[in-house]
């Protein structure tokens, strides 16, 4: 079966995944874009579930101030290299983060962190089981596993702290 460019390219630009990768997914599911979304989204969890013991000692630290300069959030968030860290990919998830951290005010990154004996709602806690403001069909973790899966590298959120003018 011969998959055409346009279809790859379409694809391509709905998931970030490499060209090879799309082409791949397409030749496997006969041509669905639908398919191949999922194929491309299966893999990105297998890729980003072998890179999670991978040092990630990288990164950057962004932050986000709320207009009118009430709100603000600082967040940590570490690659593998510097390299990858420069990247628009990058760069875009720590944005998102920072901007989901102000907007949410989770508590911890992840439910690890909870104390035992505290009482919590998990998914309002937890910065990585919260859904994403920009698209709430998806969690935190869910946009980092995807961006793992783009840049080819283990992600990690070390840390954030969120400021509210009065508190």
């Amino acid at each position: 079966m011969q998959v055409s460019t346009a279809l790859v390219k379409d694809l391509r630009e709905k998931t970030g995944a490499g060209i090879m990768d799309c082409k791949k997914a397409l030749l496997e599911t006969k041509g669905d874009l639908e398919k191949a979304v999922e194929v491309l989204s299966h893999n990105g969890l297998i890729m980003a579930s072998e890179k999670a013991d991978r040092i990630a000692d990288q990164g950057i630290i962004e932050s986000y101030i709320h207009t009118g300069g009430q709100i603000g959030a600082i967040v940590e968030i570490n690659c593998e290299t510097d390299f990858v860290a420069r990247t628009s990919e990058f760069k875009e998830l720590a944005h998102d983060l920072a901007l989901q951290i102000a907007a949410m005010s989770p508590q911890f990154v992840s439910s690890e962190e909870i104390p035992q004996g505290v009482d919590a709602d998990f998914q309002k806690a937890c910065l990585l089981l919260q859904p994403f403001i920009k698209d709430p069909s998806k969690t935190i973790q869910d946009i980092i596993t995807e961006t793992i899966a783009k840049v080819g590298e283990n992600i990690k959120v070390r840390r954030f702290i969120r400021f509210e003018l009065g508190y």
